[in-house]
């Protein structure tokens, strides 16, 4: 073993806190001293590695945007123009303040003259052709049962509060943001016109409303079950479930004539909605629609709309205390509606060539190691473990960008009317959405923007992603140490993969279609397996929330099976490579400082708590805690004894893939 002072390795070891012991809490021990000299910025809900890197996007992104800014003149209608005036009309908030709700009165006046349930649908389908999220929701995408094609799924929605609990739970945290809510609501009439008799009445109404719905919703738990949320259906026998709608009319509204076949995904949801628009006041409709309208438009409204939008959903479910400068706002709302305009741009400034074929050579290097990993598994029957090797040599990879970029054309956007360009991007995004119905699927298309600090695997597609955002240090460095970047970049190339064999994933085939390609004692075996990671997570508790095992349980599979599986694949390089010792570190012991860097981050106990009660993600120190304490080279590299908080019993330790 060879040893090596190398000041730039990835890891600055200042962030460690040697008053901690890795073996009792590695998370803490390896960032620690990052930890203690560190503050969360006062208009972010939480400060880390993901944070931080998405920090310097926005300023990569920004440079480019002050680069268009300088050109006087652009063609109208060519992408450089569309980036620079939606820019600018966000930034002009004198405009913006001048106007305050009035860009809203159209629409204000159709919800004030609905006199029918019919007209309440009529709204109901105005509202979703802008993306605004009442009563259910539509969108066209893949068959999960015949994953070439496109057909319209039918999907519960139309709550303002995070999840379903929030309505019904009486806990001490729900109630909070419950009761919260309700204030937020009346602020939003209040800031309409209404006097605080009437804004208290209606907001009264709009809770009442939601928590029927809530009631009727889907449990988050189950949303994860692909086969409970699908049931394909004739448009016929949906009006049969649902006959208080005229489906006919609300799909010729949005603009998907003869739907025939569709995905009615919470079927009892829909039934519990049309039941709804039979009993409900029209009064109580209005006031419904009203609010969310106001609520979703409000960050693109004045000064006193979004700092009402701000103080709930920033300060009260997230805790950040001011609202993010003007600046990143207006970028934000650039790249969710040009966001591939914005990435060719990103791309060609600040993602070279070397980036793409250096992470090509690592995912292929995480392929291999899963594959040999797969072969040898003792709990899979030959028949299933076939099938698994099928679909994991059929998994597509994407990285960087796409090959084929999003068009724009046809768009039109103003220098001088930003809610305008905001309606007319949703609007062009939902027709773009709707034209994919009864056609084959894209699957070069990409669901993430270059510029996106994240990564994801796609079932119904079999493919992983990678953007060129998270393709820099501490994820990914050509000149950092190689344990660092399998630690980090590999463990997340691992985590893709694995959600292809996660227990939602895993059943879908290697083609992406919906459908069993397991033995049954196989499949038996894999759930009992994954029940000792859904114990092991049920346990931890942040803030007085429990997390939840079953919630959770694709994202702890992916993330054990994918530094299980990078682990694998940095063993293969360090066989060819020679293992170096770094400031006293061996290559596996840094590895695992790279698994910590990946998940570094400060949190408010707001935004914590709220992700533990609505995100499939468990908490930053359960996710490397956790998958550490199941891992064989974690208890060799740090000594790992009975006795340490981290030490698990070999019959108590999760191994899936």
């Amino acid at each position: 073993m060879r040893l090596m002072k190398k000041k730039r390795w990835g890891f600055d070891m200042r962030d460690i806190d040697k008053r901690v012991h890795p073996q009792d809490d590695f998370y803490n021990y390896a960032n620690g001293g990052w930890f203690k000299r560190t503050a969360i910025p006062h208009d972010e809900a939480r400060w880390g590695t993901f944070l931080m890197l998405r920090k310097k996007t926005e300023r990569e992104l920004m440079s480019i945007l002050r680069s268009l800014a300088k050109k006087a003149r652009a063609r109208r209608g060519s992408e450089v123009q569309q980036i620079r005036d939606l820019y600018r009309s966000g930034m002009d908030m004198r405009s913006r303040n001048r106007l305050d709700a009035k860009p809203l009165e159209p629409l204000l006046k159709k919800i004030e003259a609905i006199r029918t349930t019919d007209d309440v649908v009529n709204s109901v389908a105005l509202l979703h052709r802008y993306g605004v999220g009442v009563l259910w929701g539509t969108a066209v995408d893949q068959d999960e049962k015949n994953s070439d094609w496109n057909i319209l799924h039918l999907y519960q929605s139309g709550l303002g509060l995070p999840d379903r609990e929030y309505y019904l739970s009486q806990k001490p945290e729900q109630v909070r943001v419950r009761t919260a809510y309700v204030a937020y609501v009346t602020r939003i009439f209040r800031l309409l016109g209404d006097d605080k008799r009437e804004a208290a009445r209606k907001a009264g109404i709009v809770l009442t409303l939601e928590t029927k719905l809530a009631r009727a919703s889907m449990k988050k738990e189950e949303l994860r079950d692909p086969h409970k949320t699908y049931h394909k259906m004739h448009l016929s026998a949906l009006q049969k479930i649902a006959k208080n709608v005229s489906w006919r009319r609300y799909f010729a509204r949005i603009g998907a004539d003869s739907p025939g076949a569709l995905n009615v995904r919470q079927p009892a949801f829909v039934k519990a909605a049309s039941s709804l628009l039979a009993h409900v006041p029209i009064d109580a409709w209005r006031a419904y629609l009203t609010f969310h309208l106001l609520s979703d438009a409000s960050p693109y409204l004045s000064n006193r709309f979004g700092r009402a939008s701000f103080d709930f959903y920033g300060k009260v479910l997230t805790g950040t205390t001011k609202i993010k400068p003007l600046w990143r706002r207006s970028l934000a709302t650039a790249n969710a509606s040009l966001g591939e305009a914005l990435g060719k741009l990103y791309v060609d400034a600040y993602f070279p060539p070397r980036a793409k074929r250096e992470m090509d050579e690592l995912v292929s290097n995480l392929f291999v190691a899963y594959e040999e990993r797969l072969k040898k598994l003792d709990w899979m029957s030959p028949a299933t473990k076939r099938r698994a090797l099928k679909k994991l040599r059929r998994i597509s990879r994407k990285i960087g960008y796409p090959d084929k970029w999003k068009s724009y054309k046809g768009l039109v956007i103003s220098p001088t009317d930003f809610f305008g360009n905001v309606l007319r991007s949703s609007r062009y995004e939902q027709r773009r959405n709707m034209r994919k119905f009864g056609k084959r699927v894209d699957r070069g298309e990409w669901h993430m923007t270059p510029q996106t600090v994240n990564a994801y695997y796609n079932p119904c597609t079999n493919d992983i992603a990678f953007p060129a955002a998270i393709l820099q240090p501490p994820y990914f460095g050509p000149d950092q140490d190689d344990a660092i970047n399998y630690g980090a970049i590999g463990g997340v190339i691992g985590h893709e993969i694995t959600h292809g064999f996660d227990d939602e994933g895993s059943k879908f085939d290697g083609h992406g279609d919906l459908k069993s390609w397991w033995t049954k004692a196989d499949r038996r075996r894999f759930e009992r397996r994954a029940r000792v990671l859904g114990k092991q997570f049920d346990s931890y508790t942040l803030h007085g929330v429990h997390v939840s095992g079953k919630l959770t349980m694709g994202e702890n599979i992916a993330d054990l099976g994918g530094y299980a599986i990078a682990l694998d694949a940095y063993h293969r390089h360090l066989s060819k490579t020679g293992h170096t010792v770094i400031e006293g570190l061996t290559p596996i012991q840094r590895f695992f400082y790279g698994v910590a860097l990946d998940w570094r981050q400060l949190s408010r106990p707001e935004v914590e708590k709220t992700l533990i009660l609505t995100d499939p993600h468990s908490p930053a120190l359960f996710r490397v805690n956790g998958p550490a304490s199941n891992l064989p080279e974690f208890y060799e590299a740090f000594g790992v004894k009975k006795g340490d908080k981290l030490y698990r019993a070999p019959k108590d330790r999760a191994k899936i893939w």
